[in-house]
Order: structure tokens, then C-alpha cells, then sequence
């Protein structure tokens, strides 16, 4: 690995040297380092770009890492990666993605995940997203996450965007049987001209499953940014959708969740809330020895925490 990719490793993956348990690492679209467990194994797609992991039955307290750097301009990084979560499973798996460059030549990367989660099994999902790099080349990153959930089952992403990603698409889709769970707490840093959109689409398949998407946001400088969300409920089911968003300077915020109650049972609700800090906000801080721009930094990283 390079040294960037340290740092990187570093800032979205809490790398320390090394990884504890099962992990890939992707340099520039090649593997940098792999490690397989006797319970987690990681294999080499054969028809595409990207991994196959298979997390087996019953498997408890493991953590599998997969973070992808992308350390230069002229990188356009594609990657297909399929978790097979066994039935009964505990897993926690931590992703990330850093794209740096100091040319004016773009670095991009594109992650397409499918999860297949088996009955009555659990997995935790974190990942980090940052931006690196002095160059005039975009930096950019495309997540596609596609998620089946079997009965039982539960799924808890916490997705995190730092600064300097000059442009982002975030879509996931989601299928969920009875009893299964989705819980995705999504926060978003854009600055200066960047741009962010999310578009979730759950479907709840089957009877008491449930969904919970919070999104958190702060839009500073000329950014702008996009949330879309779609629900729909096929059985007695439950159903949330939260935006809550921050403007600062001349940032511009979209809220459009939207809510299909296709069965009497489906209990669904959407919330949006936009607006800049409050003043008093602001002030009170600065009673206590803040300047304005401490105050509202403190502001920003509550919200976000």
C-alpha cells in the first residue's frame, strides 16, 4: 500500500497498521491486502470486478473490513461486491471509501453492494466517504447498495460523508420479508460547489417488517444537495422517513419523501425539516467564549453526531 492509502485507511476505517479479523483492501481497483477467517471467507468475483463474501451460519462477533482508496486522478474505480450473510449470523462489517487526487484529472469510485441476509441473522453496516487532495480534479463517489432481507433478519447501516467529495449519488434499494428490519442513520457534509443526492427505495414484503431512514445533513458555501425516499408498504408493516437538513451561506436542500399504503395495516411516516442554525443558537454559545464561527462549528458537529 501506498502512503496515502494509509491515510485514508486511517480517516474511513480506523486502520491502525492492521485489521483484526477478515478484511480486503482496494488500491486503485486492485487488492492491496486480504485476509479470510474460518467463519468469514472472501473470494475474487470471476465475472466482474469485486468480491464475494460469504459470513457462515451462526457466526458471532466478527468484524469483516472492506475499505477502497482511490489515491489518484485517472482512476475511475468500478467494484462489484455480494455479502452472503448465513442464517443466524452476528456480523459487523465496516467499508469506507476515500478518492484523493492532486491533478486535474478526476478520481472516482463506484461501489454496487448486494447484501442477501438470511433468517433470524444481523449484520451492523459502517462506512465512512472522503474526499482528499489539493488537485482541480473531481472527486467523486457513486455508492449503489441493494438489500434483501429474509424473515427475521435486521440490518443497521450507519453512513457517514466527510468533506471534499465534489459529487455524490447515493442509492439503495431495499426488499424486506416478515418480521425483518432496515434501521439507515445517513450524515452529509457538502462546501463550496459540491453536490449530493440520496434516493432510497425500501418495499415492505412482508407482515410486521419495519424501516427507519434518518438523514442528516448540512449544505454550506454553493452546495447543493437532493433526498428522495420512497416507502411502500404491501402488509401490516411500519414505516419512517426523517430529513433533517441545515442550510449555511448559499446552500440549497430538497426534501421529497414519499409514502405508498398499499395494505390498511401499513403504519407509514414521512418527516422533512430544512432551515439555517438559530440565531439563539449561536448566541449562547458565544456567551461562553465562542467566536461565531466556533459556535457554528459546534452547532454543525452536534447535529451530525
Amino acid at each position: 500500500m501506498n502512503s496515502v492509502t494509509e491515510k485514508l485507511l486511517s480517516i474511513v476505517s480506523d486502520w491502525k497498521g492492521t485489521f483484526d479479523g477478515a478484511f480486503n483492501i482496494r488500491q486503485d481497483g486492485e487488492c492491496a491486502g486480504r485476509q479470510s477467517t474460518s467463519h468469514i471467507h472472501i473470494e475474487t468475483k470471476t465475472d466482474a470486478p469485486g468480491l464475494i463474501i460469504h459470513v457462515l451460519p451462526g457466526t458471532k462477533n466478527e468484524t469483516v473490513y472492506i475499505p477502497a482508496c482511490v489515491t489518484r486522478g485517472n482512476v475511475d474505480d468500478l467494484v462489484y461486491n455480494d455479502f452472503y450473510i448465513g442464517e443466524g449470523a452476528d456480523v459487523v462489517i465496516v467499508a469506507g471509501c476515500g478518492v484523493h487526487t492532486d491533478t486535474e484529472e478526476e478520481a472516482r469510485h463506484n461501489g454496487i453492494h448486494r447484501f442477501f441476509v438470511e433468517k433470524g441473522a444481523n449484520v451492523i453496516y459502517r462506512e465512512k466517504h472522503i474526499g482528499t487532495g489539493k488537485g482541480s480534479g473531481a472527486k467523486r463517489i457513486d455508492p449503489v447498495t441493494d438489500i434483501i432481507l429474509s424473515e427475521d433478519a435486521t440490518l443497521e447501516m450507519d453512513t457517514i460523508q466527510l468533506s471534499g467529495v465534489d459529487s455524490t449519488y447515493r442509492k439503495t434499494t431495499a426488499t424486506l420479508a416478515a418480521r425483518s428490519r432496515l434501521v439507515i442513520h445517513e450524515r452529509l457534509m457538502t462546501a463550496g460547489n459540491e453536490t449530493a443526492k440520496t434516493d432510497f427505495e425500501v418495499i415492505l414484503n412482508g407482515e410486521d417488517a419495519g424501516v427507519d431512514l434518518v438523514s442528516r445533513s448540512v449544505a454550506k458555501g454553493h452546495s447543493r444537495q437532493e433526498y428522495s425516499s420512497r416507502i411502500i408498504g404491501n402488509y401490516r408493516c411500519t414505516g419512517h422517513s426523517e430529513c433533517d437538513a441545515i442550510l449555511g451561506e448559499n446552500g440549497v436542500v430538497t426534501a421529497a419523501p414519499e409514502l405508498s399504503a398499499n395494505h390498511i395495516d401499513a403504519a407509514l411516516i414521512h418527516e422533512a425539516a430544512i432551515g439555517k442554525i438559530a440565531g439563539e443558537q449561536i448566541m449562547k454559545l458565544r456567551t461562553l467564549g465562542l467566536t461565531e464561527q466556533e459556535a457554528e462549528e459546534k452547532i454543525i458537529a452536534g447535529f451530525l453526531k
